[in-house]
């Protein structure tokens, strides 16, 4: 009976076409991005915002966002303008992170980063567009079949994933750290839990919250975008090494440039793939209550670890 049971989730699981689900779902959010900033006076800025946001990409974070509300019983149209305020906030940090106080990047998502573009004080302002917008678009935009409490919810998470307890403070971890040989694991974890992981679990949780999640449900989507979000970094580390330019559409190897401490520098590639695949099956394991309803989200967890860019 149990060998029974295991075949039938396996087929389950094989059934879930994944790349017909993302080819479609990058679509929606493509479609609904370039509708959410039209261009207007002063043009220079709009483009600016637009040249970044709308640059391509996997678009894995609306796309999470969407999967879950779907999961938890909300639809695309509930979610989406969260969605688009989540890629919003991503291409902020991005755009922020290439200048050259911060990674000092040259290229992203194959092409010239923005302030190579439009020059250094209008890609900040560009960042900064985009973040206060992103707050914007979720409170006007949200349909009003989702509660102004939910709305509320999902404005104060994005706010905490972004700030100091979030990607700021990652970040600024981050930054005090390059060059240092003696980074523990514990630190490693705390960067890329609070710089990658915290809008990769705010991208869920909100999904979630959207279409009225359980207290008990948001915990299982927090734990199960928690073990994503490291994996998906561990994965990242990997492809700085092992990947080239043209497949990872920014520089390659920069983080051995800047001498930082990485999961594959602490543990080995081999160990590296291994340690992203256990968080990936732990992640997957929060959702079996969830059924087949979880197929894409489990499917999401199993592509970043077999990502080569």
């Amino acid at each position: 009976m149990v060998a029974a049971d295991n075949r039938q989730k396996m087929n389950e699981k094989t059934t879930f076409n994944l790349s017909a689900y993302l080819k479609e779902r990058q679509k929606l959010c493509e479609t609904a991005l370039d509708q959410a900033i039209p261009v207007m006076y002063p043009e220079k800025i709009y483009e600016s915002m637009r040249y970044s946001l709308l640059a391509g990409g996997k678009r894995l974070r609306p796309i999470l966002c969407v999967a879950t509300c779907e999961m938890m019983g909300g639809t695309i149209e509930m979610a989406m303008p969260t969605a688009c305020a989540l890629e919003m906030v991503h291409t902020m940090s991005l755009i922020h992170d290439d200048l050259p106080a911060m990674d000092n990047d040259d290229y992203r998502r194959g092409r010239l980063t923005n302030h190579k573009v439009y020059g250094e004080n209008i890609a900040v302002l560009a960042g900064d567009s985009l973040l206060a917008y992103a707050f914007e678009f979720i409170a006007t935009q949200t349909p009003e079949n989702v509660s102004r409490e939910r709305v509320v919810q999902v404005i104060a998470r994005l706010g905490k994933a972004l700030g100091a307890a979030g990607l700021v403070g990652g970040q600024v971890v981050d930054l005090d750290s390059e060059g240092k040989s003696d980074i523990s694991l514990e630190t490693l974890n705390f960067i890329h839990n609070h710089k990658t992981a915290a809008l990769l679990e705010a991208s869920v949780v909100c999904g979630g919250i959207i279409a009225g999640a359980s207290s008990d449900d948001i915990h299982r989507l927090s734990r199960y975008s928690q073990n994503i979000g490291l994996a998906f970094q561990i994965i990242d580390d990997i492809l700085d090494i092992t990947a080239t330019q043209e497949q990872l559409g920014k520089t390659a190897g920069k983080d051995l440039i800047a001498k930082k401490v990485t999961y594959p520098s602490l543990w080995g590639l081999e160990q590296s793939r291994s340690k992203a695949q256990q968080l990936v099956e732990s992640a997957c394991e929060e959702l079996e209550t969830f059924g087949k309803l979880a197929q894409p989200l489990q499917a999401l967890a199993h592509f970043i670890t077999s990502r080569n860019h």
